[in-house]
Protein backbone atom coordinates (compact mmCIF):
# COMPACT_ATOMS: atom_id res chain seq x y z
CA UNK A 1 0.00 0.00 0.00
CA UNK A 2 2.76 2.39 0.94
CA UNK A 3 4.60 1.47 -2.25
CA UNK A 4 1.57 2.22 -4.43
CA UNK A 5 0.99 5.57 -2.73
CA UNK A 6 4.64 6.52 -3.23
CA UNK A 7 4.42 5.55 -6.86
CA UNK A 8 1.29 7.67 -7.39
CA UNK A 9 2.91 10.60 -5.67
CA UNK A 10 5.86 10.27 -8.02
CA UNK A 11 3.56 10.32 -11.02
CA UNK A 12 1.99 13.55 -9.84
CA UNK A 13 5.37 15.17 -9.35
CA UNK A 14 6.53 14.13 -12.82
CA UNK A 15 3.34 15.53 -14.37
CA UNK A 16 3.79 18.90 -12.64
CA UNK A 17 7.37 19.11 -13.81
CA UNK A 18 6.45 18.28 -17.39
CA UNK A 19 3.63 20.86 -17.32
CA UNK A 20 5.93 23.53 -15.98
CA UNK A 21 8.46 22.72 -18.69
CA UNK A 22 5.73 22.97 -21.30
CA UNK A 23 4.48 26.28 -19.94
CA UNK A 24 8.06 27.61 -19.76
CA UNK A 25 8.64 26.59 -23.36
CA UNK A 26 5.64 28.60 -24.43
CA UNK A 27 6.77 31.73 -22.55
CA UNK A 28 8.19 34.22 -25.05
CA UNK A 29 11.31 35.87 -23.68
CA UNK A 30 13.24 38.86 -24.97
CA UNK A 31 10.33 40.95 -26.30
CA UNK A 32 8.95 44.28 -25.17
CA UNK A 33 5.34 45.04 -24.39
CA UNK A 34 4.91 46.83 -27.70
CA UNK A 35 5.99 43.70 -29.58
CA UNK A 36 3.86 41.20 -27.68
CA UNK A 37 1.08 41.57 -30.24
CA UNK A 38 3.28 39.73 -32.77
CA UNK A 39 3.75 36.79 -30.41
CA UNK A 40 0.19 35.90 -29.42
CA UNK A 41 0.05 32.13 -29.28
CA UNK A 42 -1.67 30.66 -32.33
CA UNK A 43 -1.07 27.89 -34.82
CA UNK A 44 1.35 29.91 -36.94
CA UNK A 45 3.78 32.81 -36.60
CA UNK A 46 4.44 35.42 -39.27
CA UNK A 47 7.97 36.76 -39.30
CA UNK A 48 7.83 40.45 -38.46
CA UNK A 49 9.40 41.37 -41.79
CA UNK A 50 6.59 39.40 -43.47
CA UNK A 51 9.01 37.13 -45.28
CA UNK A 52 7.85 33.77 -43.90
CA UNK A 53 5.12 31.92 -42.01
CA UNK A 54 6.19 29.19 -39.56
CA UNK A 55 4.41 27.03 -36.94
CA UNK A 56 4.18 28.90 -33.64
CA UNK A 57 5.94 26.14 -31.75
CA UNK A 58 9.10 27.02 -33.70
CA UNK A 59 9.32 30.40 -31.89
CA UNK A 60 12.27 30.41 -29.49
CA UNK A 61 13.10 26.80 -30.37
CA UNK A 62 16.78 27.71 -30.65
CA UNK A 63 16.67 27.48 -34.45
CA UNK A 64 16.60 30.55 -36.69
CA UNK A 65 13.74 30.33 -39.20
CA UNK A 66 13.09 34.04 -39.99
CA UNK A 67 15.63 36.11 -41.90
CA UNK A 68 15.07 39.03 -39.52
CA UNK A 69 15.61 36.79 -36.49
CA UNK A 70 12.20 37.68 -35.07
CA UNK A 71 11.32 34.03 -34.33
CA UNK A 72 14.18 33.74 -31.82
CA UNK A 73 13.94 36.82 -29.53
CA UNK A 74 14.91 34.79 -26.46
CA UNK A 75 17.71 32.62 -27.82
CA UNK A 76 21.09 33.06 -29.47
CA UNK A 77 20.10 31.15 -32.60
CA UNK A 78 19.84 34.09 -35.01
CA UNK A 79 23.01 36.18 -35.69
CA UNK A 80 20.97 39.33 -36.32
CA UNK A 81 18.54 38.80 -33.46
CA UNK A 82 18.17 41.02 -30.41
CA UNK A 83 17.03 40.41 -26.86
CA UNK A 84 14.96 42.92 -24.87
CA UNK A 85 16.05 43.56 -21.27
CA UNK A 86 12.99 44.74 -19.34
CA UNK A 87 15.15 45.96 -16.41
CA UNK A 88 12.27 47.00 -14.19
CA UNK A 89 13.39 49.98 -12.06
CA UNK A 90 16.12 50.96 -14.51
CA UNK A 91 16.44 51.72 -18.22
CA UNK A 92 15.19 49.04 -20.61
CA UNK A 93 17.38 48.29 -23.60
CA UNK A 94 18.24 45.71 -26.27
CA UNK A 95 21.30 43.49 -26.47
CA UNK A 96 22.45 41.27 -29.36
CA UNK A 97 20.81 37.85 -29.03
CA UNK A 98 24.26 36.28 -29.22
CA UNK A 99 24.76 37.41 -25.61
CA UNK A 100 21.80 35.36 -24.33
CA UNK A 101 22.89 32.59 -21.97
CA UNK A 102 26.56 33.26 -22.66
CA UNK A 103 27.50 33.30 -18.99
CA UNK A 104 27.83 37.09 -18.81
CA UNK A 105 25.17 39.19 -17.11
CA UNK A 106 24.17 41.87 -19.62
CA UNK A 107 20.67 42.74 -18.34
CA UNK A 108 20.56 44.17 -14.83
CA UNK A 109 17.45 42.02 -14.15
CA UNK A 110 19.43 38.87 -15.16
CA UNK A 111 16.76 37.95 -17.73
CA UNK A 112 19.38 37.23 -20.44
CA UNK A 113 20.90 34.36 -18.44
CA UNK A 114 17.75 32.35 -17.68
CA UNK A 115 19.38 29.01 -18.61
CA UNK A 116 22.93 29.93 -17.68
CA UNK A 117 24.91 28.52 -14.79
CA UNK A 118 26.08 32.06 -13.95
CA UNK A 119 24.39 33.35 -10.77
CA UNK A 120 23.27 36.82 -11.94
CA UNK A 121 21.82 39.25 -9.40
CA UNK A 122 19.03 41.74 -10.11
CA UNK A 123 20.82 45.11 -9.74
CA UNK A 124 18.22 47.26 -11.54
CA UNK A 125 16.92 48.91 -8.39
CA UNK A 126 20.37 50.06 -7.25
CA UNK A 127 21.29 51.24 -10.75
CA UNK A 128 18.00 53.11 -11.02
CA UNK A 129 18.52 54.84 -7.69
CA UNK A 130 22.06 55.79 -8.63
CA UNK A 131 21.00 57.16 -12.03
CA UNK A 132 18.10 59.10 -10.55
CA UNK A 133 20.47 60.71 -8.04
CA UNK A 134 22.86 61.55 -10.88
CA UNK A 135 20.05 63.01 -12.99
CA UNK A 136 18.82 65.07 -10.04
CA UNK A 137 22.34 66.42 -9.54
CA UNK A 138 22.66 67.24 -13.23
CA UNK A 139 19.23 68.88 -13.12
CA UNK A 140 20.32 71.09 -10.24
CA UNK A 141 23.52 72.07 -12.05
CA UNK A 142 21.60 72.71 -15.25
CA UNK A 143 19.08 74.77 -13.33
CA UNK A 144 21.88 76.96 -11.95
CA UNK A 145 23.38 77.36 -15.41
CA UNK A 146 20.01 78.29 -16.89
CA UNK A 147 19.57 80.84 -14.10
CA UNK A 148 22.93 82.37 -15.01
CA UNK A 149 21.90 82.31 -18.66
CA UNK A 150 18.72 84.21 -17.85
CA UNK A 151 20.72 86.83 -15.96
CA UNK A 152 23.03 87.24 -18.95
CA UNK A 153 20.03 87.51 -21.27
CA UNK A 154 18.57 90.26 -19.09
CA UNK A 155 21.96 91.97 -19.00
CA UNK A 156 22.15 91.75 -22.79
CA UNK A 157 18.67 93.24 -23.24
CA UNK A 158 19.51 96.09 -20.86
CA UNK A 159 22.84 96.75 -22.60
CA UNK A 160 21.09 96.71 -25.98
CA UNK A 161 18.58 99.31 -24.82
CA UNK A 162 21.35 101.46 -23.37
CA UNK A 163 23.26 101.30 -26.66
CA UNK A 164 20.14 102.22 -28.60
CA UNK A 165 19.57 105.22 -26.32
CA UNK A 166 23.25 106.16 -26.65
CA UNK A 167 22.92 105.99 -30.43
CA UNK A 168 19.90 108.30 -30.37
CA UNK A 169 21.74 110.79 -28.14
CA UNK A 170 24.79 110.73 -30.39
CA UNK A 171 22.58 111.26 -33.43
CA UNK A 172 21.05 114.34 -31.81
CA UNK A 173 24.51 115.69 -30.97
CA UNK A 174 25.59 114.98 -34.54
CA UNK A 175 22.60 116.89 -35.93
CA UNK A 176 23.38 119.89 -33.68
CA UNK A 177 27.04 119.86 -34.70
CA UNK A 178 26.03 119.63 -38.36
CA UNK A 179 23.86 122.73 -37.95
CA UNK A 180 26.78 124.57 -36.31
CA UNK A 181 29.09 123.48 -39.11
CA UNK A 182 26.70 124.76 -41.75
CA UNK A 183 26.45 128.15 -40.00
CA UNK A 184 30.20 128.42 -39.44
CA UNK A 185 30.98 127.49 -43.04
CA UNK A 186 28.56 130.14 -44.29
CA UNK A 187 30.19 132.65 -41.96
CA UNK A 188 33.62 131.53 -43.20
CA UNK A 189 32.56 132.13 -46.81
CA UNK A 190 31.22 135.58 -45.91
CA UNK A 191 34.42 136.49 -44.06
CA UNK A 192 36.47 135.32 -47.00
CA UNK A 193 34.62 137.71 -49.28
CA UNK A 194 35.08 140.55 -46.79
CA UNK A 195 38.76 139.71 -46.38
CA UNK A 196 39.31 139.83 -50.14
CA UNK A 197 37.60 143.20 -50.34
CA UNK A 198 39.51 144.57 -47.34
CA UNK A 199 42.77 143.27 -48.75
CA UNK A 200 42.13 145.11 -52.01
CA UNK A 201 41.40 148.36 -50.12
CA UNK A 202 44.53 147.91 -47.99
CA UNK A 203 46.68 147.33 -51.06
CA UNK A 204 45.15 150.41 -52.70
CA UNK A 205 45.83 152.53 -49.63
CA UNK A 206 49.47 151.46 -49.52
CA UNK A 207 49.91 152.18 -53.22
CA UNK A 208 48.47 155.67 -52.69
CA UNK A 209 50.81 156.28 -49.75
CA UNK A 210 53.82 155.11 -51.68
CA UNK A 211 53.04 157.48 -54.57
CA UNK A 212 52.19 160.51 -52.38
CA UNK A 213 54.70 163.46 -52.18
CA UNK A 214 54.07 163.54 -48.46
CA UNK A 215 54.81 159.88 -48.01
CA UNK A 216 57.49 160.73 -45.44
CA UNK A 217 55.52 163.51 -43.69
CA UNK A 218 55.21 163.09 -39.94
CA UNK A 219 52.82 165.85 -38.70
CA UNK A 220 53.16 164.74 -35.13
CA UNK A 221 56.78 166.01 -35.05
CA UNK A 222 57.30 169.64 -33.67
CA UNK A 223 60.49 169.90 -35.74
CA UNK A 224 58.65 169.32 -38.99
CA UNK A 225 55.99 171.91 -38.07
CA UNK A 226 58.70 174.39 -36.96
CA UNK A 227 60.50 174.01 -40.29
CA UNK A 228 57.26 174.49 -42.15
CA UNK A 229 56.54 177.78 -40.32
CA UNK A 230 60.18 179.01 -40.62
CA UNK A 231 59.77 180.38 -44.14
CA UNK A 232 63.17 182.03 -44.44
CA UNK A 233 64.96 179.10 -42.83
CA UNK A 234 66.80 181.29 -40.33
CA UNK A 235 66.18 178.92 -37.41
CA UNK A 236 63.50 181.08 -35.79
CA UNK A 237 59.86 181.94 -36.17
CA UNK A 238 58.80 185.59 -36.22
CA UNK A 239 55.47 187.37 -35.74
CA UNK A 240 55.27 187.94 -39.51
CA UNK A 241 55.72 184.21 -40.20
CA UNK A 242 53.00 183.36 -37.67
CA UNK A 243 50.60 185.83 -39.30
CA UNK A 244 51.45 184.43 -42.74
CA UNK A 245 51.11 180.73 -41.91
CA UNK A 246 48.43 180.53 -39.21
CA UNK A 247 44.77 181.44 -38.97
CA UNK A 248 42.02 181.22 -36.31
CA UNK A 249 40.30 177.83 -36.09
CA UNK A 250 36.85 179.35 -36.37
CA UNK A 251 37.68 181.56 -39.35
CA UNK A 252 40.53 180.49 -41.60
CA UNK A 253 40.02 183.53 -43.87
CA UNK A 254 40.71 185.97 -41.02
CA UNK A 255 44.32 186.96 -40.49
CA UNK A 256 45.86 187.09 -37.07
CA UNK A 257 46.67 190.49 -35.61
CA UNK A 258 50.20 191.34 -34.45
CA UNK A 259 49.13 191.20 -30.82
CA UNK A 260 47.55 187.74 -31.35
CA UNK A 261 50.75 186.51 -33.01
CA UNK A 262 52.91 187.93 -30.19
CA UNK A 263 50.66 186.22 -27.64
CA UNK A 264 51.04 182.87 -29.43
CA UNK A 265 54.84 183.28 -29.27
CA UNK A 266 54.68 183.78 -25.50
CA UNK A 267 55.00 187.62 -25.69
CA UNK A 268 58.07 187.56 -27.92
CA UNK A 269 58.46 188.66 -31.51
CA UNK A 270 60.88 185.83 -32.38
CA UNK A 271 61.30 182.29 -30.90
CA UNK A 272 63.69 179.43 -31.54
CA UNK A 273 62.77 175.72 -31.63
CA UNK A 274 62.91 175.16 -27.88
CA UNK A 275 60.78 178.24 -27.17
CA UNK A 276 58.43 177.21 -30.01
CA UNK A 277 57.76 173.87 -28.33
CA UNK A 278 56.84 175.72 -25.11
CA UNK A 279 54.51 178.26 -26.72
CA UNK A 280 53.07 178.00 -30.23
CA UNK A 281 53.45 174.20 -30.54
CA UNK A 282 51.20 173.72 -27.51
CA UNK A 283 48.47 175.84 -29.11
CA UNK A 284 48.75 173.94 -32.37
CA UNK A 285 48.53 170.58 -30.58
CA UNK A 286 45.40 171.51 -28.67
CA UNK A 287 43.81 172.78 -31.85
CA UNK A 288 41.34 175.03 -30.02
CA UNK A 289 42.57 178.45 -31.21
CA UNK A 290 44.75 178.39 -34.32
CA UNK A 291 45.63 175.99 -37.11
CA UNK A 292 47.95 175.90 -40.11
CA UNK A 293 46.28 177.45 -43.10
CA UNK A 294 44.90 174.99 -45.65
CA UNK A 295 44.65 172.06 -43.26
CA UNK A 296 41.84 170.56 -41.17
CA UNK A 297 42.49 169.33 -37.73
CA UNK A 298 45.65 169.63 -35.72
CA UNK A 299 49.16 168.29 -36.16
CA UNK A 300 48.31 165.30 -33.96
CA UNK A 301 45.28 164.24 -36.10
CA UNK A 302 46.14 164.71 -39.72
CA UNK A 303 45.15 161.22 -40.84
CA UNK A 304 42.63 162.55 -43.33
CA UNK A 305 45.35 164.39 -45.19
CA UNK A 306 48.24 161.93 -44.79
CA UNK A 307 48.09 158.83 -47.09
CA UNK A 308 50.60 157.06 -44.85
CA UNK A 309 48.23 157.35 -41.92
CA UNK A 310 45.36 156.18 -44.08
CA UNK A 311 47.39 153.12 -45.12
CA UNK A 312 48.34 152.43 -41.50
CA UNK A 313 44.72 152.64 -40.37
CA UNK A 314 43.71 150.32 -43.21
CA UNK A 315 46.43 147.84 -42.22
CA UNK A 316 45.29 147.87 -38.59
CA UNK A 317 41.72 147.23 -39.67
CA UNK A 318 42.85 144.30 -41.80
CA UNK A 319 44.93 142.92 -38.92
CA UNK A 320 41.98 143.09 -36.53
CA UNK A 321 39.79 141.44 -39.14
CA UNK A 322 42.41 138.74 -39.60
CA UNK A 323 42.44 138.04 -35.86
CA UNK A 324 38.65 137.66 -35.87
CA UNK A 325 38.90 135.36 -38.90
CA UNK A 326 41.52 133.24 -37.13
CA UNK A 327 39.23 132.83 -34.14
CA UNK A 328 36.34 131.86 -36.41
CA UNK A 329 38.58 129.31 -38.18
CA UNK A 330 39.61 127.86 -34.81
CA UNK A 331 35.93 127.56 -33.84
CA UNK A 332 35.19 125.84 -37.14
CA UNK A 333 38.10 123.40 -36.63
CA UNK A 334 36.91 122.64 -33.10
CA UNK A 335 33.37 121.85 -34.27
CA UNK A 336 34.69 119.78 -37.21
CA UNK A 337 36.83 117.70 -34.83
CA UNK A 338 33.89 117.19 -32.48
CA UNK A 339 31.67 116.17 -35.39
CA UNK A 340 34.29 113.69 -36.65
CA UNK A 341 34.57 112.14 -33.17
CA UNK A 342 30.80 111.77 -32.85
CA UNK A 343 30.58 110.38 -36.38
CA UNK A 344 33.17 107.68 -35.55
CA UNK A 345 31.32 106.79 -32.34
CA UNK A 346 28.03 106.48 -34.25
CA UNK A 347 29.67 104.30 -36.90
CA UNK A 348 31.27 101.99 -34.32
CA UNK A 349 28.04 101.75 -32.32
CA UNK A 350 25.98 100.94 -35.40
CA UNK A 351 28.49 98.29 -36.42
CA UNK A 352 28.27 96.77 -32.94
CA UNK A 353 24.47 96.79 -32.96
CA UNK A 354 24.38 95.15 -36.40
CA UNK A 355 25.97 91.92 -35.10
CA UNK A 356 23.74 88.91 -34.44
CA UNK A 357 24.03 88.27 -30.70
CA UNK A 358 21.53 85.40 -30.58
CA UNK A 359 17.77 85.15 -30.66
CA UNK A 360 17.55 86.76 -27.20
CA UNK A 361 20.81 88.76 -27.48
CA UNK A 362 22.23 86.33 -24.95
CA UNK A 363 25.74 86.57 -26.43
CA UNK A 364 25.96 90.39 -26.26
CA UNK A 365 27.86 90.22 -22.95
CA UNK A 366 30.77 88.56 -24.81
CA UNK A 367 31.38 91.68 -26.91
CA UNK A 368 34.57 93.52 -25.89
CA UNK A 369 35.68 90.50 -23.79
CA UNK A 370 38.86 88.55 -24.53
CA UNK A 371 39.48 85.05 -23.17
CA UNK A 372 42.93 83.46 -22.99
CA UNK A 373 44.26 79.92 -22.70
CA UNK A 374 47.90 78.83 -22.56
CA UNK A 375 48.76 75.68 -24.48
CA UNK A 376 52.42 74.72 -24.26
CA UNK A 377 54.46 77.81 -25.20
CA UNK A 378 51.56 79.61 -26.91
CA UNK A 379 48.89 81.89 -25.51
CA UNK A 380 45.66 81.76 -27.47
CA UNK A 381 43.25 84.68 -27.18
CA UNK A 382 39.65 84.70 -28.32
CA UNK A 383 37.87 88.04 -28.57
CA UNK A 384 34.28 87.10 -29.52
CA UNK A 385 32.88 88.98 -32.51
CA UNK A 386 36.36 90.40 -33.17
CA UNK A 387 39.35 88.10 -33.69
CA UNK A 388 41.44 85.11 -32.58
CA UNK A 389 45.21 85.40 -32.03
CA UNK A 390 48.15 83.22 -31.09
CA UNK A 391 51.08 84.68 -29.12
CA UNK A 392 54.38 82.85 -28.97
CA UNK A 393 56.89 82.88 -26.14
CA UNK A 394 58.96 85.43 -28.09
CA UNK A 395 55.99 87.82 -28.15
CA UNK A 396 55.08 87.39 -31.81
CA UNK A 397 51.32 87.67 -32.36
CA UNK A 398 49.68 85.81 -35.26
CA UNK A 399 46.09 86.28 -36.41
CA UNK A 400 44.12 83.03 -36.49
CA UNK A 401 41.08 84.68 -38.05
CA UNK A 402 38.65 87.56 -37.82
CA UNK A 403 34.98 87.32 -36.94
CA UNK A 404 32.99 85.89 -39.80
CA UNK A 405 29.61 84.46 -38.82
CA UNK A 406 27.69 81.88 -36.85
CA UNK A 407 28.29 78.43 -38.32
CA UNK A 408 26.03 76.01 -36.44
CA UNK A 409 23.39 73.79 -38.09
CA UNK A 410 19.96 75.30 -38.89
CA UNK A 411 18.39 73.79 -35.77
CA UNK A 412 21.08 75.34 -33.53
CA UNK A 413 23.02 78.04 -35.43
CA UNK A 414 24.49 79.60 -32.27
CA UNK A 415 26.61 76.61 -31.25
CA UNK A 416 29.58 77.42 -33.53
CA UNK A 417 31.51 80.59 -34.44
CA UNK A 418 33.59 80.98 -37.59
CA UNK A 419 36.70 83.20 -37.66
CA UNK A 420 38.36 83.45 -41.05
CA UNK A 421 40.99 85.21 -43.17
CA UNK A 422 43.80 85.07 -40.62
CA UNK A 423 47.48 85.30 -41.53
CA UNK A 424 48.63 82.88 -44.26
CA UNK A 425 50.64 79.84 -43.27
CA UNK A 426 54.02 79.26 -44.82
CA UNK A 427 53.31 77.13 -47.88
CA UNK A 428 49.78 76.62 -46.62
CA UNK A 429 46.30 78.13 -46.43
CA UNK A 430 45.20 81.18 -44.46
CA UNK A 431 44.54 80.50 -40.81
CA UNK A 432 40.91 79.92 -39.79
CA UNK A 433 39.32 79.05 -36.45
CA UNK A 434 36.08 77.30 -35.57
CA UNK A 435 34.82 77.96 -32.02
CA UNK A 436 32.52 75.32 -30.53
CA UNK A 437 30.24 76.65 -27.77
CA UNK A 438 29.42 74.26 -24.94
CA UNK A 439 27.31 74.50 -21.79
CA UNK A 440 29.09 75.40 -18.57
CA UNK A 441 28.73 77.38 -15.37
CA UNK A 442 31.63 79.72 -16.17
CA UNK A 443 32.55 81.55 -19.36
CA UNK A 444 36.02 80.34 -20.27
CA UNK A 445 38.15 79.07 -23.13
CA UNK A 446 38.57 75.34 -22.47
CA UNK A 447 40.64 73.87 -25.29
CA UNK A 448 42.50 74.67 -28.51
CA UNK A 449 43.38 72.09 -31.17
CA UNK A 450 44.84 72.14 -34.65
CA UNK A 451 43.30 69.10 -36.39
CA UNK A 452 44.77 70.13 -39.74
CA UNK A 453 47.43 72.59 -40.84
CA UNK A 454 46.50 76.14 -39.82
CA UNK A 455 42.90 75.13 -39.12
CA UNK A 456 42.09 75.57 -35.43
CA UNK A 457 39.23 74.38 -33.24
CA UNK A 458 38.44 75.98 -29.88
CA UNK A 459 35.94 75.12 -27.16
CA UNK A 460 34.23 78.06 -25.46
CA UNK A 461 32.26 77.19 -22.35
CA UNK A 462 29.46 79.55 -21.29
CA UNK A 463 26.07 79.38 -19.53
CA UNK A 464 24.31 80.99 -22.49
CA UNK A 465 24.92 77.82 -24.53
CA UNK A 466 22.92 75.71 -22.06
CA UNK A 467 19.52 74.44 -23.19
CA UNK A 468 16.67 73.16 -21.02
CA UNK A 469 16.49 69.34 -20.85
CA UNK A 470 13.57 68.27 -23.05
CA UNK A 471 13.40 64.88 -21.36
CA UNK A 472 15.44 62.70 -19.09
CA UNK A 473 17.07 59.57 -20.37
CA UNK A 474 14.40 56.92 -20.68
CA UNK A 475 13.62 53.72 -22.54
CA UNK A 476 15.88 52.91 -25.45
CA UNK A 477 14.22 53.14 -28.83
CA UNK A 478 12.77 49.78 -29.83
CA UNK A 479 12.72 50.29 -33.55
Amino acid sequence: MFTNCSLGHCHIIIAVVLWSICVDSRKIRGISLSYKRFYRERKSFLCIDGSKMIPFDQVNDDYCDCMDGSDEPGTAACPNGRFYCTNLGYRSHYIPSSRVNDGICDCCDASDEYRSQTPCQNTCRNLGQRERAEVEGQTRVLGERLRLKQLLIEEGVLTWREKQAQLRDLQRVSDDLQTQLDDLRKEEARRKEEADALREREIGARDTADNSPTSHYRPESPISVFKELDSNRDGSITVDEVQAKLSPVQDEEHALSEDEAVALLGGAHRVDLSRFEETLWTSLRTGDSVTIKGRRGVPGSLADEDPNIKAAVSGISFFLFFLAAEKAAADLKRVEDAYETVYMEIRDLREKLSIDYGSEREFLFLHNQCLQLKVYEYIYELCPFSQVTQKSASGEVVSLGKWGSWAGPPENPYCQMRYESGEPCWQGPTRNTMVMLICGTETALRSVKEPSKCQYVMELQTPVSCQPALRQRGIHSEL
